[in-house]
């Protein structure tokens, strides 16, 4: 299934594909090159020509398998008080946010694991926050009805968004960074002038609290997914609807996702399902199951490489599925609580999770597999 590219095909007619095109990778070194030196006395004889010889038998490589990811914990992260609600990479993987109920957001080095800085001014419990895209700035979304918009260059108060009528629950920015998109038990999302602090448009967009909201690739589109089970698609610029997904069972839907070539939408939902929807037909091509998740809004991402789905899950697991034929291909243990966090880093094969009250902790996964390179 081409996630990346313009090119749409059925997953159907699609085959899985072996390896990844690694962020970052190198082709191998070739051999050094030797200048030929002409014969001389000394010279060893020429050999006997090859064709009177009888070849060498020649062993031949092993197929390779499919890749299966091998995470492990390499780094605890440890300083909220009260459950963890999101994590987020910086767009260059350097810096991992973090929010939670004890109304703080903190930022993270991802190599060293040292926190970074802490920010405070929401007077109630952070359930989002999202990074514009050129990392300048970090968005939070919180129960005291606000969104707060903190400057990255001096960790600075930079914006305070007022407008909606209830908790704020789910926060993007545009890949434009002064656009923002917010949404909330309200029921509605609000667009959002950033630098001007103003509302631009208010979507009427559910008939229950707002879970999840996302831009596409190139900021054309809004998809949000509320606790009415609805997942809708609106035109940026008009603030039309454009289409309505749902299931015929019509579950909580938790959370979302756009593929970066916008074709698909990836949708958690609280019947332990995640479903992959193509938006130009709006059917569920995809479901993946075997995960717990019945209760809480979730996150679910692509994982690095964007080969393998991962979410959290009620069971206190981390789950991979290959995108392709559904399996379920890791199950990390490690956490005491729900997995309620997912994020993948934008380049490198390392996942953050985060669960909540009986754990309190950020885990840093990296693939040590064969094919993590």
């Amino acid at each position: 299934m081409d996630v990346d590219g313009d090119e749409y095909q059925h997953p159907d007619e699609l085959q899985a594909r072996n390896g990844y095109n690694v962020v970052g990778s190198q082709s191998p070194p070739l051999p050094e090159s030797r200048e030929s030196v002409a014969p001389t006395a000394l010279s060893p004889p020429p050999p006997p020509d090859s064709s009177t010889q009888t070849p060498a038998p020649v062993s031949e490589p092993k197929p390779q398998g499919p890749y299966r990811p091998n995470y492990k914990t390499t780094v605890i992260l440890s300083g909220h008080a009260r459950s963890i609600s999101s994590v987020k990479f910086s767009p260059d993987g350097t810096i991992l946010a973090s929010c939670a109920a004890d109304k703080l957001v903190k930022l993270w080095d991802t190599e060293t694991g040292d926190i970074i800085h802490t920010f405070e001014g929401h007077t109630e419990g952070v359930s989002d926050v999202a990074w514009s895209s050129n990392g300048a700035f970090l968005a939070s979304a919180s129960d005291d009805k606000t969104v707060r918009v903190w400057n990255m260059e001096d960790y600075t108060e930079w914006k305070v968004l007022l407008g909606h009528t209830n908790f704020v629950f789910c926060v993007n920015f545009s890949p434009s960074p002064n656009l923002l998109a917010s949404g909330g038990f309200d029921e509605s999302v609000r667009v959002w002038d950033v630098a001007r602090g103003k509302t631009l448009k208010t979507l009427p967009a559910h008939s229950d609290p707002v879970t999840a909201v996302t831009f596409n690739h190139d900021g054309t589109l809004i998809g949000s997914c509320s606790m009415d089970g609805m997942i809708r698609i609106w035109d940026t610029e008009s603030g039309q609807c454009l289409k309505t997904l749902a299931d015929d069972d019509n579950p909580i839907c938790s959370h979302i996702k756009f593929t970066p070539n916008s074709r698909f939408i990836l949708a958690s939902t609280q019947d332990s399902t995640i479903r992959l929807w193509t938006t130009q037909t709006s059917k569920c091509v995809k479901t993946y199951t075997g995960h717990t998740n019945r209760t809480y809004c979730i996150f679910a991402d692509f994982a690095p490489g964007r080969k393998h789905i991962v979410s959290g899950s009620e069971d206190m697991k981390i789950y991979f599925w290959d995108l392709q034929t559904r399996e379920i291909v890791q199950v990390l243990e490690g956490h005491r609580d729900v997995v309620i966090a997912i994020a993948s880093h934008p380049t490198r094969r390392i996942i953050a999770s985060a669960a909540m009250e009986k754990d309190l902790a950020i885990r840093l996964w990296v693939d040590q597999s064969d094919h993590a390179e």
